[in-house]
């Protein structure tokens, strides 16, 4: 036998061997380093949720932001303000209190990264994000939201997501195979903005509760909700400052665990170096002030800081569950999102569709396959049953390789074995037709073998090239069923061109290596 034969044979073996081992857990045998095919929506069932990102919301809390780094940067100027108020989504206003120092106010408003002067007069100063520049940060909210869900639906565990965008704000996320689907939409929905605060406990309360115009500039007024075991909710107003003194975006990690000191749950968590060093800097000032944990603008807690905290951890407590701390948990890890998200559409999609077309699916293959195997072996005889040989391990390499590049199989997905097949047949019958034109033409069985692949080689380069590069234009222009059809029908067509002509390949020439033959069955 010669040595590139041996070579072909041991590979075709060794991947034939991979792709059934990889297939083994898919037909219940428990088997280690290999998991099942993980199946999409449309034939497991799950939930469909259509998003929509508040992108205004998300330019309101941008602006304020930079609002609040302009009043910075002109405190150190030495300029002092009447106040500072945003005016619209993303405009705002500032005054003065003397219209001379307007110059030196303007320079110094330069170092602002993204709000620029846009007019006013004497005393007044007005600022805006340029229309541009808005666009941008719009695009960048949708893209952070997609990142900072698939972070915590990562995390959540849910097995082969599809989250992807729709429209100028719209996101599509589908989760197959989902068993709590309310707690999903709180993991994925929470915008999970946590924020530390200091109270103002030296405003008068009572007013600003009575006057919501009475709220000092520099402050806000939020809320610490308390629900008790018979449902009843309580409201304790709180003012603090609106300048928060770290937010969540400086943790490194959160982490769930029981109290010690009464029953119930807390989320541990630790800052970063820049974190730890801001937030200790900020208790070693204000001990004896209380401060404030808010998570998405409710006061989740408020206690006095009795001293200062300088190694950067904490606790968040409240009356959580487990499973409420382990998801709050989840979602500091992840991060928060860049505006709040609204569902426009939920759809739970049971799986009894999937087994239907999964069971019809099964059958019109069947029957596709009995069709072929008998047509290919009664028309080219033991050639035809070497094909179909390859056509069955052309499908469980296939599946194989669904397995190991961790691909979900949708409905589309098996269109695209189906077509794959197809093709495969198609590559069989051009490679016998010249086989059998050679043959016609006198020459030995082993010359006409030869001669039979290389002159349909061009052939089926040319059809099977065509058809990935068609499949690669519906992978990157397609939706998600669109992508699992082009992802079947792209592996579908690599693998049969290894089947179809390295697989019965190295059969012709294994049996032509063995003996001279006078007759081929073809």
């Amino acid at each position: 036998m010669k040595r590139g034969l041996r070579g072909r044979i041991i590979l075709l073996a060794i991947t034939t061997f991979v792709a059934v081992y990889c297939l083994l857990p898919t037909f219940g045998v428990q088997i280690p380093w290999a998991q099942k095919i993980t199946l999409g929506l449309d034939l497991q069932g799950g939930m469909h949720l259509v998003l929509e990102v508040d992108l205004e919301k998300f330019l309101e809390s941008f602006t304020d932001r930079q609002l609040a780094d302009a009043r910075g940067i002109l405190e150190r100027e030495g300029v002092t303000l009447v106040s500072a108020t945003r005016t619209g989504v993303d405009r705002a206003r500032l005054v003065l209190t003397k219209s001379a120092d307007r110059e030196k106010a303007t320079k110094a408003l330069r170092e602002l990264s993204s709000l620029e002067v846009t007019g006013g007069s004497g005393e007044e100063i007005l600022l805006g994000v340029a229309a541009g520049q808005a666009a941008e940060l719009r695009r960048n909210a949708v893209k952070q939201a997609v990142e900072k869900i698939r972070n915590r639906v990562d995390q959540f565990g849910v097995a082969e997501p599809h989250i992807t965008t729709e429209g100028d704000r719209r996101l599509i996320v589908q989760l197959p195979g989902i068993r709590e689907p309310q707690r999903a939409i709180n993991l994925i929905g929470q915008t999970a903005l946590l924020e530390f605060k200091l109270a103002d406990d030296e405003a008068n309360l009572e007013e600003a509760v009575r006057d919501k115009g009475k709220i000092p500039e520099a402050d806000q007024l939020l809320y610490d909700r308390k629900e008790d075991v018979r449902g009843n909710v309580t409201r304790t107003p709180l003012l603090v400052k609106r300048q928060p003194i770290v937010t969540g975006n400086a943790l490194v990690n959160a982490s769930a665990r029981p109290r010690s000191d009464v029953p119930g749950w807390q989320v541990d968590f630790q800052f970063d170096q820049e974190g730890a060093r801001v937030f200790g800097e900020a208790t070693t000032k204000n001990v004896g002030r209380r401060l404030a944990i808010i998570l998405d603008d409710t006061v989740v807690s408020a206690p006095v800081i009795q001293e200062p905290i300088t190694r950067g951890q904490g606790r968040i407590t409240g009356d959580f569950t487990d499973k409420q701390a382990a998801d709050l948990a989840l979602v500091l890890r992840a991060g928060a999102l860049p505006a709040p998200v609204n569902i426009v559409a939920n759809l739970t999609v049971g799986a009894s569709l999937g087994e239907d077309s999964i069971r019809q699916g099964i059958r019109a293959s069947i029957l596709g396959a009995l069709l072929v195997v008998v047509l290919m072996g009664v028309y080219y005889r033991w050639s035809g049953v070497l094909a179909d040989a390859a056509l069955i391990v052309n499908l469980v390499m296939t599946l194989g390789a669904l397995i190991l590049l961790r691909a979900t199989l949708t409905l589309p997905g098996i269109a695209g074995l189906v077509l794959s097949i197809g093709m495969a047949v198609d590559t069989n019958v051009l490679v016998f037709e010249r086989i059998r034109e050679e043959l016609r033409l006198g020459k030995t069985v082993r010359a006409a073998i030869e001669a039979g692949y290389q002159k349909a080689f061009v052939a089926i380069i040319d059809a099977h090239v065509t058809t990935l590069i068609t499949a690669a234009a519906l992978y990157y222009f397609g939706s998600g069923p669109i992508k699992g059809f082009a992802v079947t029908l792209s592996l579908g067509i690599v693998i049969n061109l290894f089947t179809a002509i390295t697989g019965t390949r190295v059969v012709f020439d294994w049996r032509t290596s063995r003996r001279t033959l006078t007759h081929l069955s073809i």
